[in-house]
């Protein structure tokens, strides 16, 4: 059965943020669709089943038409066999007055004369019908972009925030260029070279060997304890403050050797404390 979930609210209210969050929980996010076209569109993911399982579609006062014709295409769109829910995000016109401000954006309402807060207003009135009809209604007045993240993940996903967060581990070799995605550094250029073991030079840091030879002196033990630790502490903040992912890059000379086996040391301890993990090697084929 596809999921179908309405996203509607007022102008300014976070639903650019909504429609975000659902992305990240695998919808397919459509903006702005005109209600007249909404049972055609249901169609076309009904058709192509497996790629459009969740589909979110945001709708306002800027889709043109009227309300009734969206609950008619509702009643269409349930009659296929598909889960239809509505949510709705409103705010205080005090608060959405001072985000227009910032924004320096004008209302979408805001023609022929008429101000901001009549603007809202008449928004407000016109709204009502799907603000009724809302299975889920989120107040954003006092919610920053990630308490409106945390809401909508607590709503819609099956699964532990957590699981939502991917953990890229990378090595690289500072001769190439720092990766330009790196969220963390870490500069590993202090630990023994395999480098200079010739029978260890065309081997990288996946292979016991060179691992064994990084790990030889205990500094690279002590190096994992330090780092482990790191990890453990900033994950779980990076997650509740609403970041979906995280690119940590190790990085030696050439990127080899000692980058490679202390990126994998690390991405196995991240893997083990329950995060999804990629581990990347940039540069140990060059």
């Amino acid at each position: 059965m596809m999921n179908f979930l309405i996203i509607s609210g007022m102008s300014g209210a976070g639903k650019s943020r909504a429609v975000a969050s659902m992305e990240d929980l695998g919808y397919y996010c459509v903006d702005n669709l005109p209600l007249a076209l909404i049972p055609t569109f249901a169609e076309v993911c009904l058709n192509a089943a497996e790629r459009y399982e969740h589909v979110a579609l945001c709708t306002d006062v800027r889709a043109g038409g009227n309300f009734d014709q969206l609950f008619a295409s509702l009643d269409a769109i349930k009659s296929m066999g598909c889960e239809v829910q509505i949510l709705f995000l409103d705010t205080d016109t005090s608060t959405l007055i001072n985000r227009f401000k910032e924004t320096r954006r004008k209302h979408p309402l805001m023609e022929n004369g008429l101000g901001m807060v009549q603007a809202i207003e008449r928004e407000r009135t016109l709204l009502e019908g799907i603000r009724g009809k809302a299975d889920y209604v989120i107040d954003t007045t006092r919610l920053s972009a990630a308490g409106l993240r945390e809401r909508i993940i607590d709503i819609f996903s099956s699964s532990d925030r957590g699981d939502l967060f991917e953990v890229t581990v990378e090595s690289f070799g500072f001769k190439y260029g720092i990766p330009p995605e790196s969220d963390l550094v870490f500069d590993v250029r202090f630990l023994p070279n395999p480098y200079y073991e010739i029978s260890l030079r065309e081997h990288n840091g996946t292979e016991k060997p060179v691992r064994d030879y990084v790990f030889q002196n205990g500094t690279a033990d002590e190096l994992m304890q330090r780092l482990n630790a790191l990890v453990d502490f900033l994950l779980p903040r990076y997650v509740s403050e609403g970041k979906t992912s995280v690119n940590i890059c190790v990085g030696c000379t050439g990127g080899r050797h000692r980058s490679v086996a202390i990126a994998e040391a690390l991405g196995g301890h991240v893997r083990d404390t329950g995060y999804h993990v990629s581990m990347l090697h940039r540069d140990y084929h060059r």
